[in-house]
C-alpha cells in the first residue's frame, strides 16, 4: 500500500506555468476593469456556421468569435490600448489576441499561451488551422508561449519569489511596447466552452480588454413579440476603464453584440 493511502492524503506537483497564473490574477486585481455579463443570441451565426461546414469550410465556433473581435475592435482601437502614463495611451495598429491552449506534457494537461497576431487581418479559416496547428505541436516542459522562444529571463522568472514575479508584471505594463510583443493586446479566453454552464466566469486580466467565453445554452427569448427557443451564448467582457469611457464602451459592445449576432465574418 503506498504511503499517501496510509496518510490519508498526497501531494501533487502543478505545472510552473501555473505560477504566472497565479501572478496575472494578483496583478490583475490592480486594473480598473469593468465588467460586463453579456448575452448573445447565435442561433442563427450558429446555423450559418453549419452550413457554411457542409459546403466544406473549416472554421470553428471560437476560431469565428476572434475573428469578429479582432474585426470589432479594428474599429475601436482605443478599448486594446496600453497606458503609456497618466495623461498618454499607446495605440497598436494590429489586434494581437493571446489566448490558452491546452497541451499534454509529460503527464499533466497544461494551458500555454498562444498570440495570434493580426486577428483583424486573418480569415476565420486561417485562424482556426493556427489554433488547430498550434494544439499539435509538440514542446517540451521548459516552453512557456508556443511559437515563441523561451528566454533566459523568462526561466529565472518561475525561480523568482512571487513578491518579485509580480514587480516582472508591472515592469511589464508599464512598457506597453514590451508588454504587446511578449502577450498582444486582447485576451480571449474560452475555458467556459468545455462543459456546459448556466452563468457567467469572472476572470481575472492584465490586458487592456479581455473576453470570457461561455457556453452556449438554449433559452426562451422574445423574437417579435413571440416566445421561441434560442441559442444564446454567455459572455464575460472586462474593459479598462482607464483606457476607454463609459460611451465609447457601450458603442463597442453594441458593434460586437451586431456583429456575433448577424453572424459577420465567417467567409473572410
Amino acid at each position: 500500500m503506498g504511503d499517501h493511502l496510509k496518510m490519508g492524503y498526497y501531494y501533487k506537483k502543478f505545472p510552473r506555468s501555473r505560477i504566472a497564473t497565479f501572478d496575472v490574477f494578483a496583478v490583475g486585481l490592480d486594473k480598473h476593469h469593468v465588467i460586463a455579463l453579456l448575452e448573445f443570441d447565435v442561433t442563427d451565426s450558429r446555423r450559418k456556421l453549419k452550413e457554411l461546414r457542409k459546403n466544406g469550410s473549416h472554421v470553428s465556433f471560437t476560431a469565428w468569435i476572434i475573428k469578429v473581435i479582432g474585426v470589432v475592435l479594428q474599429q475601436h482601437k482605443e478599448a486594446t490600448a496600453y497606458l503609456r502614463n497618466r495623461r498618454k495611451l499607446i495605440i497598436f495598429n494590429d489586434i494581437n489576441v493571446s489566448i490558452l491552449i491546452e497541451k499534454r506534457i509529460a503527464v499533466n494537461k497544461v494551458p500555454i499561451p498562444l498570440v495570434i497576431e493580426k486577428t483583424n487581418e486573418k480569415s476565420a479559416g486561417a485562424i482556426t488551422l493556427e489554433i488547430e496547428n498550434a494544439k499539435s505541436l509538440k514542446m517540451s516542459g521548459s516552453e512557456i508561449v508556443l511559437n515563441r522562444k523561451t528566454s533566459f529571463f523568462e526561466n529565472v522568472y518561475y525561480l523568482l519569489p512571487g513578491s518579485l514575479r509580480r514587480s516582472f508584471w508591472r515592469f511589464l505594463l508599464r512598457n506597453p511596447k514590451f508588454a504587446y510583443r511578449k502577450m498582444g493586446n486582447v485576451v480571449v479566453t474560452s475555458v467556459g466552452m468545455m462543459g456546459t454552464i448556466k452563468g457567467w466566469f469572472i476572470h481575472r486580466s492584465v490586458h487592456p480588454i479581455s473576453f470570457g467565453i461561455g457556453s452556449i445554452i438554449k433559452k426562451p427569448v422574445v423574437v417579435n413579440d413571440a416566445v421561441t427557443i434560442r441559442e444564446i451564448l454567455n459572455m464575460t467582457v472586462l474593459v479598462d476603464h482607464d483606457v476607454l469611457d463609459g460611451a465609447p464602451m457601450v458603442r463597442f459592445l453594441n458593434d460586437l453584440t451586431r456583429c456575433i449576432e448577424g453572424g459577420e465574418g465567417m467567409e473572410t
